[in-house]
């Protein structure tokens, strides 16, 4: 790689090389410790599940809690309206 920046020297310069491989290493590493974390959390999912707990509700509650509340509370009205209207419930 470092050959093909040599090789056009009229398309970055010195400094906007080193600032796009700094940003370009950045990216790797983060991409690198965002894959630690899926793992953990797996790891994590995988102790609930052997303690017993439905990973899939778990999955929902962590979804759920991320939301605002009200308008959580809103999509869950208009949800039993729908299922409402159709006879679902």
């Amino acid at each position: 790689m470092a050959d093909d920046a040599s090789a056009h020297p009229d398309v970055l310069n010195a400094s906007a090389q080193g600032q796009l491989k700094s940003i370009v290493e950045r990216i790797e590493r983060l991409e690198q410790e965002k894959a630690e974390v899926a793992e953990q959390i797996k790891e994590v999912f995988s102790e609930a599940k052997g303690n017993g707990f439905d990973v899939k509700i778990l999955r929902k509650v962590v979804r759920i809690r991320k939301q605002d509340r009200a308008k959580r509370l809103e999509e869950e009205a208009i949800l039993d309206l729908y299922l409402s209207a159709m006879g679902e419930i």
